[in-house]
């Protein structure tokens, strides 16, 4: 007789979904499809998002700050059933044109950012079998010039994931998902030589947003472990 667990064939409803980066961006999207789909969002990020969404603003380069504010939000709106750690940002330029600082802040964000929020969440997240989605990127599937910083910072996202999916198999899902280039504020600001061209083919965060959506429904038990979402005309992949 297996003894394997049992799997349930109802989609999960998407529930209290805390969200990084929520503010603008991917992040700004999947907090509109949380929504949409009869979801409470619940945003950490340095600004304010749009309309009435919970939030908290904070830096998400202090881990330790970045714990509390977690904790501000489950006392606002409840624990989370699931989080999307979308926040990130970028320097671009060749590794000894960019300010050590601002490359070590890459990673703080990005990286320890993404870890210290999931480790305030997965107490909650384990008592409802919940789901962490983490955000890498295609350039943490490969690697690209003038972007060490974050290069290294979406492959490090992508082996935590793996390890805290193994760590926590049966207990919390964990869907990393791999994003190609979206039509977003991301890029503004940057050197000519660093920003998209204008006929780039960029995906539609809401696009992206949907995909995430899919993984939060998965029925318990089932998990999508990892999620590569592009346009059409993508070029950082394969």
């Amino acid at each position: 007789m297996s003894t394997a667990p049992q799997q349930s064939r109802t989609p999960r409803e998407v529930g209290t979904v805390f969200v990084t980066g929520g503010a603008g961006g991917l992040g700004a999207a999947v907090v509109e499809a949380v929504r949409e789909a009869g979801g409470t969002a619940a945003v950490l990020d340095r600004a304010a998002p749009s309309g009435d969404v919970p939030h908290v603003t904070v830096d998400l380069a202090e881990s330790g700050a970045a714990a509390e504010a977690v904790e501000r939000l489950v006392r606002e709106v409840g624990p989370p059933s699931a989080v999307v750690t979308a926040a990130g940002t970028d320097a671009c330029g060749p590794i000894l044109e960019i300010e050590p600082a601002a490359w070590e802040k890459v990673v703080r964000v990005n990286l320890f950012g993404t870890v210290a929020v999931v480790r305030a969440c997965l107490p909650h997240l384990e008592k409802v079998r919940g789901t962490v989605v983490t955000v890498s990127s295609t350039l943490g599937l490969r690697g690209a010039d003038a972007a060490t910083a974050y290069s290294a910072s979406k492959f490090a996202i992508r082996g935590f994931s793996q390890a805290l999916a193994a760590e926590y198999a049966g207990r919390v899902g964990v869907t990393c998902l791999v994003p190609g280039g979206m039509r977003t504020a991301f890029f503004d600001g940057r050197d000519e030589r660093f920003r998209p061209a204008p006929d780039q083919d960029l995906n539609d965060p809401a696009n992206t947003a949907s995909a995430v959506l899919t993984a939060l429904r998965q029925p318990v038990g089932s998990e999508i472990r990892e999620m590569l979402v592009m346009a059409s005309g993508e070029t950082s992949w394969p």
